[in-house]
């Protein structure tokens, strides 16, 4: 009976021993994991024209990612220019070698397709196509994905309240918001902070056009939740 219990108190201790080994592991593994990658496609609002380049939006993203976790640090790589349509960035993304390890993707992508008068097909076309290549990029999982709404540029001096522009961005943003909530991927709107524009110019840059740090400081705030929760 004693060489019994000698036994099972061996096979104890040996199955607590393991136990906290796999936890050592496990801690010691999350450690060596401090390390996130962020990837953000667009175009000027992306890029950040006519801000400093800490002043746009994946920037302050980043570092508020890292003001609010611990013993982290984040690369982050943006693919974006100044005018780019769906169609622009598609193929700005192929001439890049982006690997697909990326811990956060975020996607703003669609105001000069409505600029350029570009038929609205191609954004229906080109939109999930746009999505399906962040996804891919984000390890191949969705919820690592955050697609942001278009701003509304007719609240600035250079667009001066144009409401035919006005239903036209709706529309874009109406489309990829449907897309997202239908196939369970973020969809974050910042559109209404852009619409301040004219009662607060602050929220526009010094071009007139673009939004400004403070604008981006607000997409911040409405995106970081999200975000942290995808980490």
């Amino acid at each position: 009976m004693k060489f019994l219990f000698y036994l099972f108190s061996i096979a104890v201790i040996l199955l607590l021993s393991c136990t906290s080994t796999n936890k050592v592991l496990k801690n010691e593994a999350k450690s060596q994991n401090n390390n996130y990658n962020i990837l953000s496609l667009g175009d000027s609002y992306t890029i950040g024209e006519s801000v400093c380049e800490t002043c746009r939006f994946p920037e302050q993203l980043k570092d508020s990612l890292s003001n609010n976790t611990k013993d982290t640090s984040f690369n982050l790589k943006i693919v974006a220019t100044t005018g780019w349509t769906t169609t622009n960035l598609l193929n700005g993304i192929s001439n890049e070698n982006l690997p697909n390890n990326y811990d956060l993707v975020t996607l703003l992508i669609g105001v000069n397709n409505q600029y350029q008068g570009k038929d609205f097909s191609i954004y229906e076309k080109e939109f999930p196509e746009l999505v399906d290549i962040a996804i891919t990029k984000a390890k191949g999982d969705k919820k690592r994905v955050i697609v942001v709404s278009i701003p509304d540029y007719t609240y600035t001096p250079f667009g001066k309240e144009n409401t035919t522009i006005s239903s036209e961005i709706d529309t874009y943003n109406a489309f990829a918001e449907n897309y997202c909530n239908a196939n369970n991927i973020t969809f974050v709107n910042i559109t209404d902070i852009t619409r301040n524009g004219l009662e607060d110019t602050d929220l526009v840059a010094s071009d007139g056009l673009h939004p400004s740090k403070k604008a981006y400081s607000l997409f911040v705030e409405r995106l970081l939740p999200y975000a942290l929760e995808k980490l």
